[in-house]
């Protein structure tokens, strides 16, 4: 991994950057406009009731590359990001306006599957969450339920612990429980879990806040290795870990409202991440890099 302090930003650092004209406030976006976008998002407001979570978000998600979500607490990094695979929908009264197109087709059109589009689009939460089972039941439980035979469930067990270099380390203890693993290791079987499904996308919301500096590594290694494979979404409140694995940066912040006292969190600015990290468009994201604020 690239120490922290060097010059290099982001896994990808070259010239394949193509910069748009600056968008209407509050926020510009420049996309690298010859990858294959996988999500384009479209003016995308999160609702929970009456509250407005988030507004206005635009951004594209590029095929096999890595897109950091940062910003201070509050700014609705995690509500975006569990609004690109309807999460959002299990929380009473949230409601998603806006665009969120995955493959050309709106997720929120009528008659989309959101168990489908789970399935395509992975999650890995903050804290890992694995399955009071085995090792061997926690990854086959998503081909398991899906209809897989059993007799290929093993090859998917292995290869998908593989994936996530975790295989060397539990290939001989499988039908041990996977809640005996260490904090990095049941993180990196969620991560197995979650692509033993196959999906296009991994979503992850702050997968190493939990984790130590040793385990936080490891994850970050592993997430540049699986963008070979998957396009990755990933929030994280360490800008390090997103100068150092990311291929793209969106920057959010809050607008206040000072009758009701709520804060709504927009996009301030979307760009490649060596650009977000050393010569941002915005003062807000320029203060919010070097520590001004946050």
């Amino acid at each position: 991994m690239s120490d922290p302090a060097t010059p290099a930003y982001g896994r990808t650092v070259d010239a394949r950057r193509i910069g748009a004209a600056p968008q209407p406030a509050p926020h510009r976006v420049n996309a690298n406009l010859g990858a294959a976008t996988v999500f384009d998002i479209r003016d995308v407001s999160v609702h929970y009731g009456s509250f407005r979570a988030v507004k206005g978000v635009t951004f594209p998600v590029a095929k096999n590359e890595i897109t950091a979500l940062i910003g201070p607490s509050g700014c609705g990094k995690s509500t975006l990001l569990r609004s690109l695979n309807r999460m959002n929908d299990l929380v009473p009264g949230a409601r998603v306006e806006g665009t969120v197109a995955y493959r050309g087709k709106d997720v929120y059109a009528p008659g989309v599957d959101p168990v489908e589009v789970r399935r395509r689009i992975g999650m890995v939460f903050q804290k890992a969450n694995p399955f009071p089972k085995s090792i061997y039941d926690n990854v086959a439980y998503g081909p398991k339920i899906h209809g897989v035979p059993r007799s290929e469930r093993d090859g998917i067990v292995e290869d998908s612990l593989k994936k996530a270099a975790l295989w060397d380390e539990v290939k001989d203890k499988l039908k041990q429980s996977a809640l005996a693993l260490s904090g990095g290791q049941q993180q990196r079987l969620c991560i197995a879990r979650t692509i033993a499904l196959s999906p296009e996308v991994v979503l992850m919301d702050e997968p190493c806040s939990a984790l130590d500096p040793i385990a936080t590594a490891r994850i970050e290694e592993l997430m540049v290795d699986l963008a070979k494979q998957f396009t990755i979404v990933i929030v994280t409140h360490n800008m390090q870990q997103a100068a150092r694995v990311s291929d793209k940066t969106a920057f959010f912040s809050t607008e206040v409202n000072e009758v009701s006292d709520t804060r709504t969190g927009v996009l301030v600015e979307f760009d490649d991440t060596q650009r977000i990290f050393t010569t941002p468009s915005d003062e807000r994201t320029e203060n919010y890099v070097t520590g001004r604020f946050g």
